[in-house]
């Protein structure tokens, strides 16, 4: 049984488990240098090559502790897949972090997608690890 480190009183909800993350792109080297990345600092990670893919693990029981979507895919693009997220009260508050190379402003995917962490692929892994966990209510490092 777990203590709080202030009262020690037992807590069941202190998290031991690392966050999770479920990276949606069908790039297969933009997968593979994430789940290196990630792993890297700490995160499960788990990997889906389009929206239809991530709904599916997602319906299956998967739940990350925050998404990173790609917008354009094949059969199902990061639109269609947020729509869907948004419609099953199951899935809808895990938090997306848009991922793109696409040149698409950061107001209009906002637009449509809400309050949603925003990162151009070119950005560089920094601001990518610091929308991922502030997504994941991680602190600082």
């Amino acid at each position: 049984m777990l203590m709080s480190a202030e009262d020690g009183i037992p807590s069941e909800n202190m998290a031991l488990e690392p966050p999770s993350v479920l990276i949606v792109d069908d790039e297969a080297g933009v997968v593979s240098g994430l789940t290196e990345l990630l792993e890297s600092e700490g995160y499960k990670v788990a990997t889906a090559c389009d929206g239809l893919d991530a709904l599916n693990q997602l319906r299956a029981g998967l739940r990350p502790s925050a998404i990173l979507l790609d917008l354009m895919m094949p059969r199902m693009d990061g639109w269609d897949f947020r729509h869907e997220q948004m419609k099953d009260d199951e899935l809808k508050e895990i938090p997306i972090i848009i991922l793109t190379a696409a040149g698409f402003s950061e107001a209009s995917v906002k637009t449509q997608f809400g309050d949603i962490e925003f990162v151009r692929k070119s950005s560089g892994h920094a601001v990518m690890l610091r929308a991922l966990r502030h997504s994941c209510g991680e602190p600082e490092p």
